[in-house]
C-alpha cells in the first residue's frame, strides 16, 4: 500500500496489533495464552484453586484444562508441592511457559513488522508485549 494514514480525527488512536495463538489437538484446545496465565498463577500462588479464582473460573474448569493438556502431552504439568499444600510446576510446564511465551513474542513481532509494511495505518504493539521493540523503531 502507498503511504501511511497519519491525519484525520482518529489519528491519535492508532490501531493496536493483537495476536492470539493457540495449539489444538483432535480433542480441542491443547495450549494457549489461557493455559499460560493459569500456569503462571499456579507458579506464583502455589495453588490451582487460587489461580482459578484469580482468573474467574472454577477449580473444576481449571483442573480440566490442565488435565486435557497433560493427557495430550503424556506428562504432568503440575506436581504436589514439596513440604506444603498446593502445586508447583513440573520442568515440562516451566519449559512450556518459557518456550510458548518466546514463540508468541516472535510471531507477534513478525506480525507487527509485516502489518507496518503492508497496512495504511501507524500500527502499535499491544501494551505489555515485546513485539514493538523487536519490530524496529516506532514511526
Amino acid at each position: 500500500m502507498s503511504g501511511k494514514t497519519t491525519g484525520g480525527p482518529n489519528a491519535a488512536a492508532a490501531p493496536v496489533l493483537r495476536v492470539h495463538l493457540w495449539l489444538e489437538s483432535g480433542g480441542g484446545m491443547l495450549f494457549g495464552l489461557g493455559r499460560v496465565q493459569l500456569l503462571e498463577l499456579v507458579q506464583r500462588l502455589g495453588s490451582l484453586n487460587r489461580a482459578a479464582k484469580a482468573l474467574g473460573m472454577s477449580y473444576r474448569a481449571a483442573w480440566g484444562r490442565i488435565k486435557r493438556t497433560e493427557e495430550a502431552l503424556g506428562e504432568p504439568l503440575l506436581a504436589k508441592a514439596s513440604g506444603r499444600k498446593g502445586y508447583e510446576l513440573t520442568p515440562l510446564a516451566q519449559a512450556l511457559l518459557t518456550d510458548f511465551t518466546a514463540w508468541h513474542h516472535e510471531v507477534e513481532a513478525f506480525a507487527l513488522a509485516r502489518a507496518k509494511e503492508r497496512l495504511p495505518w501507524e500500527i502499535r504493539a499491544f501494551a505489555g508485549t515485546e513485539a514493538d521493540s523487536e519490530a524496529g523503531p516506532k514511526p
